[in-house]
């Protein structure tokens, strides 16, 4: 990365020192007094997920830092197999996040099942008018019986027999 490249920082007035550049999202919690003081947490949240995901990489795409007060962390895991897991890898993670400076004398799991809501697929509410119908059962029964024609007459006799069970249905 060039010298030209770098971005410019801002420099605090009395400190002579680089200002950060933060987002909009940031500058609005720092503008609010009480949401104000949530921001450390929500940093120093992020700090140990991302230490966390750099200890245990692919176990920990499915897991989340909950909380850290006491010495106690606090991780969600989506399911019970992966709190399992999580949890044979506890010491492993305890040591490593105890060597990047983190005060963590223990480890909890808590299994956060997300309800995922599936939406319904759409159904389809083609009518096919019955002269329609016809033609194509007409042209099913005439067209010839030849290699070339084999895709087109099963094509047709596949849609001729889902509108005759939608349309029993009615």
């Amino acid at each position: 990365m060039s010298a030209s490249s770098i971005p410019p920082h801002r420099l605090h007035i009395k400190r002579g020192r680089p200002v950060s550049v933060t987002s909009g999202a940031s500058d609005f919690l720092r503008a609010n007094d009480k949401i104000a003081a949530l921001l450390p947490a929500i940093q120093r949240n992020l700090a140990l997920q991302r230490d966390c995901e750099a200890v245990l990489s692919s176990l920990f795409e499915l897991c989340e830092v909950m909380q850290l007060a006491d010495g106690q962390l606090v991780l969600a895991a989506s399911n019970a197999a992966i709190a399992t897991k999580l949890k044979q890898q506890c010491p492993k993670l305890q040591l490593k996040l105890q060597e990047r400076g983190w005060q963590i004398n223990a480890i909890r799991i808590k299994v956060q099942v997300k309800r995922v809501i599936e939406k319904p697929l759409p159904v389809k509410q083609l009518a096919i008018p019955e002269t329609a119908i016809q033609a194509l059962s007409n042209l099913e029964k005439n067209i010839e019986k030849t290699a070339q024609n084999a895709d087109l007459r099963a094509a047709l006799t596949r849609l001729l027999s889902r509108h005759r069970q939608s349309g029993d249905e009615k």
